[in-house]
């Protein structure tokens, strides 16, 4: 893949449910190894995007693009077989499972025909290792007992030990303290340093501003505003957000369709 082709590309991309067109016309890039942060108001079409790029939702027009080729995303399966691993809000991890049965949880490693424990501790003390997370008493202990931002490493921990090249947070930081954020933050720092592509949805503006390359704005199911994050400030970015448009992106530099 040359530099120039982003790792996934949305063109012209609609979504419809019966009367309601949730999607209208959105494009945007995510290059290689960056991280993009997808950023609007509720109801300005995040959920369905990236529902729709996971495979959850087939688009009703336009197409995808995976290394400058026409893909198909029928399921959830396509998706991950691309690379491509979402980690939702809710984080999909079981409670009653450690932290290595999670991050193997439908990929075990078997030997012999048993589960090989011994192995999948291993990789997953290397993966969590490798990631600098290093708060975890124990890699055998229950999900339940980690604080927000030790669950989001885990989860990250998943989708970086599946190979992951492009790695969907949705809304990663929401409903955590300063100390749990600073570690998500960081974590997605160092998944861009490991050459892991990163779709950061959010609301908060700070955190976008703090970690982001690239960044694409939603409004009302369309794309309005995408650029460097450098070409963007905070006031203009809520102006899209708001209202679809800003009198001074033009001064930032921001690309507008």
């Amino acid at each position: 893949m040359t530099e120039d082709v982003p790792l996934l590309e949305l063109r012209d991309v609609s979504k419809v449910f019966g009367a309601v067109q949730a999607l209208d016309g959105v494009s945007f890039v995510v290059p290689a190894g960056k991280v993009t942060a997808l950023a609007g108001d509720n109801g300005a079409g995040k959920s369905v995007t990236i529902k729709t790029i996971s495979g959850l939702w087939e688009p009703s027009g336009g197409e995808i693009l995976w290394e400058g080729k026409p893909v198909r995303l029928h399921r959830p399966k396509d998706a991950e077989t691309l690379g491509i691993t979402t980690i939702y809000q809710d984080l999909a991890l079981c409670d009653n499972l450690d932290i290595v049965q999670n991050m193997f949880l439908g990929h075990e490693r078997l030997r012999h025909g048993l589960l090989d424990e011994s192995a999948m501790e291993v990789a997953a003390r290397k993966t969590l290792s490798d990631l600098h997370v290093t708060t975890v008493r124990s890699i055998r202990q229950p999900v339940a007992s980690l604080s927000g931002g030790q669950r989001q490493s885990v989860a990250v921990a998943k989708a970086v030990m599946q190979a992951a090249r492009l790695v969907i947070m949705d809304e990663p930081t929401a409903a955590l303290g300063v100390a749990q954020t600073r570690m998500v933050l960081d974590l997605i720092t160092r998944l861009s340093d490991q050459g892991t592509a990163v779709l950061l949805i959010s609301h908060n503006l700070n955190d976008v501003f703090e970690v982001a390359d690239h960044l694409v704005v939603l409004y009302l199911g369309r794309t309005v505003a995408q650029g460097p994050a450098s070409e963007f400030d905070r006031q203009v970015v809520v102006d899209f957000m708001t209202t679809g448009q800003s009198s001074r992106a033009a001064a930032a530099g921001a690309e507008v369709p």
